[in-house]
């Protein structure tokens, strides 16, 4: 079994700061691309940015964050992170890490999300 647990949502004012982290634990061979994604009520989940594998990940980012947000990974502590500056109040939303990781050396690749953390930037 595989459990993704995040952390770091809350309350921030416009202009401040969150990190959220995601940390994948259980029956793990390898991970593959990580990212988080946002949902707001009403409306579909959207990504907000993604890394691939590798020890120079490469990451892409919706155009509404670039520049504020920035994602990275911690291939030790199988942990994706998501710093985010500069926020404003229509980055708030529930926010997901998605997690593509394989289980068994001869298993494929299968998609996990976590259980979401809130992000409210209001003043």
């Amino acid at each position: 079994q595989v459990q993704l647990v995040e952390s770091g949502g809350g309350l921030v004012q416009p202009g401040g700061s969150l990190r959220l982290s995601c940390a994948a634990s259980g029956t793990i061979f390898s991970i593959n691309a990580m990212g988080w994604y946002r949902q707001v009520p009403g409306k579909q989940r959207e990504l907000v940015a993604h890394i691939t594998s590798g020890g120079n990940g490469n990451t892409n980012y919706a155009d509404s964050v670039k520049g504020r947000f920035t994602i990275s990974r911690d291939n030790a502590k199988n942990t994706v992170y998501l710093q985010m500056n500069r926020l404003k109040p229509e980055d708030t939303a529930v926010y997901y890490c998605n997690v593509a990781l394989r289980s068994r050396s001869w298993a494929v690749d299968r998609i996990y999300w976590g259980q979401g953390t809130q992000v409210t930037v209001s003043s």
